[in-house]
């Protein structure tokens, strides 16, 4: 029996461009009309504040405050479970501790362990920091995805035909596998890509298992590179990372999307699976990956890195779409919510600069540090800004992971290995509080019209 498939298969042929144009045509709706009809597109309001959807207690994102009934804009703040994420911050490290493992328990459990609640905890990921047999193999290794956003949903929608309880959603069963699924995210990523480097770009393969006793962000650098070895302090940064990123709200689109799933009582896997679709979008997750490609060009562009006449005349470019990627955009400045500051970015900058000094790229560091001071200045001068424009935590992260030798491939999913542990906890919030099916509404603004029979059309 012959194949269906051909050479041609994924081929844009002349048929699907004619075909496209129709779909073009359906879809051009009149601008107009949204504001016409009181829509908020993207579920915001006209000015960029998100229309209230939801009541959370996991985390909470502060940007302005109330003075006479006016909203202004302050330095942005971000608690976990109500406490300042600066002052976790700060508690773990005083300490000379890893934070991402406490602060997934603050975020599932909401309130901070006991020492000994921590390590039973930490002993609890540990032991499910096991894949089933044969899965790297049969699973990760078989048609490996130049995607890892990709390979991390197939491998995670693949556990469900493991678990004998995968359609039980009961907060017992529910919290064991994002437990589960919080212990093999770092695996999971890390896995799929050494297939993909070894199968798409010749390298040699080498499977790390990891260690128990090691924290996420040990483990994660462990398995990943081929001698497993890792400084202290590029440990402690990316747990930091970690930890940032661990949670924000439950208004950014992939944990919106894990509410809006699971509130159709689906299964864990599809829920998660769901938020790494969501995630893996250029617009949310992918945003680190520009920053660090637009350094890159920036770097080739400019002659003398200090030079702030320079750098500004390339910062003007990037805003008048005549550089880089000719998007218009200077990446890492501004934020959907945030705005006279990201406390993400604010804590991250400090370790970045000692990051920087141990990885002899202090000099990268000063371009990245006088970027962030000129480009708001520039932004302001070119565009209408109602909030104000700062550096998010995308402005460093990527170059975080730049001086950490991770990967491109990987930015992403690392996200993900962090983010895990918020959604685990509003998918519980979702189960355990019983709301209903969320359904927004679309008003249709189509006219109507009669059937035409075929012959008359």
């Amino acid at each position: 029996m012959a194949s269906a498939y051909n050479e041609n298969y994924y081929d844009i042929t002349p048929q699907i461009q004619t075909l496209a144009q129709l779909c073009t045509q359906a879809g051009a709706i009149d601008p107009a009309l949204y504001g016409q009809h009181q829509v908020k597109r993207g579920l915001r309001d006209l000015d960029g504040k998100g229309v209230l959807t939801g009541l959370t207690e996991i985390a909470e994102i502060q940007s302005s405050r109330e003075e006479n009934g006016v909203s202004v804009p302050c330095e942005g703040r971000l608690f976990y479970r109500g406490i300042s994420i600066n002052d976790i911050v700060r508690g773990f490290l005083r300490e000379n501790r890893y934070g991402f493992e406490e602060t997934a328990y603050l975020l599932l459990f909401g309130d901070l362990p006991t020492r000994e609640q921590l390590e039973e905890f930490q002993e609890l990921l540990a032991g499910y920091r096991t894949l089933p047999t044969n899965f790297v193999r049969d699973i990760i290794m078989k048609a490996p995805s130049a995607d890892m956003m990709n390979t991390l949903a197939r491998s995670v929608l693949t556990l469900y035909s493991y678990d004998p309880q995968a359609d039980v959603v009961t907060t017992e069963n529910v919290l064991r596998q994002c437990l589960q699924l919080i212990a093999l995210f770092p695996l999971l990523a890390v896995y799929g890509y050494q297939a993909y480097s070894h199968y798409h770009e010749g390298n040699s393969l080498i499977i790390h298992s990891p260690e128990p006793g090691l924290s996420t962000a040990e483990n994660l650098l462990r398995i990943l590179r081929p001698n497993g070895a890792y400084t202290p302090l590029e440990a402690q940064i990316l747990d930091l990372a970690l930890v940032l990123h661990a949670e924000h709200g439950g208004g950014n689109n992939s944990t919106f999307t894990m509410r809006v799933v699971t509130s159709s009582m689906t299964d864990t896997y599809s829920a998660v699976a769901a938020s790494l679709a969501s995630l893996k979008g250029p617009r949310h997750g992918g945003a680190n990956i520009k920053v660090v490609r637009m350094f890159e060009d920036m770097k080739r562009s400019i002659a003398d890195w200090s030079d702030e006449e320079e750098v500004t005349r390339y910062l003007n470019a990037l805003l008048a779409g005549e550089a880089f990627d000719r998007s218009g955009l200077i990446y890492g400045m501004g934020h959907a919510v945030y705005s006279l500051s990201d406390p993400r970015a604010d804590i991250f900058r400090s370790f970045v600069e000692k990051l920087s000094q141990e990885k002899g790229l202090v000099e990268e560091y000063k371009l990245y540090s006088l970027v962030e001071r000129l480009a708001p200045k520039v932004i302001g001068e070119k565009r209408r800004i109602y909030k104000g424009v700062s550096a998010n935590i995308d402005f460093y992260s990527g170059f975080v992971y730049h001086m950490l030798g991770l990967p491109l491939e990987l930015y992403t999913p690392i996200f993900a290995v962090s983010r895990i542990a918020g959604w685990s906890a509003h998918r519980l919030e979702e189960i355990v509080g019983g709301g209903k099916i969320i359904r927004p509404a679309y008003k249709s603004v189509m006219p109507r019209r009669d059937y035409v029979p075929m012959d008359q059309r």
